[in-house]
């Protein structure tokens, strides 16, 4: 049975030149609608949709070309950079400085940015402190040290553009503390916001 396809989130209004090119791109690929962040983009993402297709979906969009088995079991080429873990890094401190503040998204580098995204930032770093991976930039090894003074790095470079005050200061400092806590853990914590709802920390930068 055909079923119906929506893509990635819309970010702001108004549609930048690029994310409207984004748009229709995914839109003659056979996309049947969009997920939006904000509830001033339906109506413009409606439109845009009408214009440049002929009905309310586009299930009878078959995309060409044929995916087989090996081609989702193939593991992606290339390796970890400095810039990888340190966008991650950001992701999974910002998130939960986000959370925080009791918010469920944030916007970094232009992107939106939520728990799924902060889930996969975390999970790799995880991983690549585990598997003592090495940058392709200049052969390091990730370890606990190295992403404990990148994440110093990332807080510093952070609390020019996110904290106006103390309190926004106090909370990206915590924020840092406990993304630390996640990616250092023996056991791998199942989900980022289970761990921030029970964790001491959480609770008590709350009360």
């Amino acid at each position: 049975a055909n079923q119906a396809c929506a893509t990635g989130a819309g970010r702001k209004v108004p549609l930048s030149d690029q994310e409207g090119r984004l748009k229709r791109f995914e839109i003659a690929a056979g996309v049947d609608g969009f997920m939006v962040y904000d509830i001033d983009l339906v109506e413009p993402m409606q439109e845009l949709f009408r214009q440049h297709t002929g009905g309310p979906n586009q299930l009878h969009v078959i995309p060409t070309g044929a995916v087989t088995a090996t081609d989702l079991l193939t593991m992606p080429a290339g390796g970890v950079t400095l810039f990888g873990l340190k966008y991650n890094i950001a992701v999974g401190i910002l998130f939960i400085e986000a959370w925080l503040k009791g918010e469920g998204h944030f916007y970094y580098r232009g992107q939106v940015e939520d728990s799924a995204t902060a889930e996969i930032s975390r999970s790799q770093v995880w991983q690549w402190i585990r598997h003592e991976v090495k940058l392709e930039d200049d052969n390091r090894t990730v370890s606990r040290s190295f992403v404990q003074h990148l994440a110093q790095e990332v807080e510093q470079e952070l609390q020019g553009v996110q904290c106006a005050s103390d309190s926004d200061e106090n909370k990206l400092r915590t924020a840092t503390k406990m993304f630390l806590e996640l990616v250092q853990k023996r056991d791998f914590p199942e989900f980022i916001t289970t761990y921030l709802n029970l964790d001491h920390t959480f609770l008590k930068s709350n009360q």
